[in-house]
């Protein structure tokens, strides 16, 4: 089942200091932390505060390229998550034709907000995502972290994205 999902912040992930895109159900209730690199979460970032440079940057010259060609941008999918690394597919259609093109989420996700278009979770991948292994050791105290994070992840405000900067 697909849950229709937005993107409600980027913060830092404190213990490995990589950037996390935080996606939430559209009631709120439901939330899947997703690792990225930086120069992704820089494209999500720029997009979200609407800051423009004076030369396009990569996702903003697919999204030119592919209106320039008639393509729409229907909808991401967010469809997998296989040994703690996340799957998207990019769904276009045109003159009437569908396409899926495999992507990484994080670039699946900078596209879409660029293309004003849905973003849609598989609620496998939300259930998998509770199970992912933030690199702990094992030992009761690295669970406890591990499980604070989570937690920690899950329950953050929109207005608490802007403690944390990148």
């Amino acid at each position: 089942m697909l849950i229709e999902m937005k993107i409600s912040g980027l913060t830092i992930d404190p213990l490995t200091n990589t950037p996390i895109v935080i996606l939430k159900d559209l009631e709120e209730k439901k939330a899947i932390p997703i690792w990225i690199g930086l120069f992704e979460a820089s494209a999500i970032a720029t997009e979200m505060e609407k800051i423009s440079f004076a030369r396009p940057m990569t996702h903003d010259l697919l999204n030119e390229i592919l209106k320039t060609l008639e393509v729409q941008v229907t909808r991401v999918e967010i469809n997998d998550l296989r040994n703690n690394t996340f799957f998207a597919n990019i769904f276009m259609v045109k003159e009437g034709r569908d396409y899926v093109i495999d992507s990484r989420p994080s670039d699946a996700l900078a596209l879409a907000l660029r293309a004003h278009a849905p973003i849609f979770v598989e609620q496998k991948v939300i259930d998998k995502s509770r199970n992912v292994d933030f690199g702990a050791k094992g030992t009761d105290q690295d669970q406890m972290q591990e499980e604070k994070l989570k937690e920690f992840l899950e329950n953050m405000s929109p207005e608490e994205f802007g403690k944390y900067k990148m």
